[in-house]
């Protein structure tokens, strides 16, 4: 599986951006998706996550700021954020979770990033 992270940039508190996952490969072997992000000096934390079935998780610090979205294994995997803050500044990567048989098998985009500053 590769994944191909876009839509990042600088954008004002309270701005939007759309983050954007392109999956290739054996994507229909993937059972989770989600973006965790890492801002300087900090470790890489989850921001939100959602399930082939279409469950969603999400961390506190962005429930009903962001919604991630994917229509379906065929489709990018979508983060739509709103409200920004300066705190929700990182990289952000996407992530993929594919289960063969017994295993789970994680990969990882190569993160864009996001910048939140007036």
């Amino acid at each position: 599986v590769q994944l191909q992270a876009s839509g990042g940039g600088l954008v004002q508190p309270g701005g939007s951006l759309r983050l954007s996952c392109a999956a290739s490969g054996s994507i229909f072997s993937i059972i989770s998706m989600g973006w965790y992000r890492q801002a300087p000096g900090k470790q890489r934390e989850l921001v939100a996550t959602i399930t082939s079935s279409g469950n969603t998780n999400y961390a506190d610090s962005v429930k009903g700021r962001f919604t991630i979205s994917r229509e379906n294994a065929k489709n990018p995997l979508y983060l739509q954020m709103n409200s920004l803050k300066p705190e929700d500044t990182a990289v952000y990567y996407c992530q993929a979770v594919r289960e063969v048989g017994r295993n789970d098998y994680i990969y990882w985009g190569q993160g864009t990033q996001v910048t939140v500053s007036s």
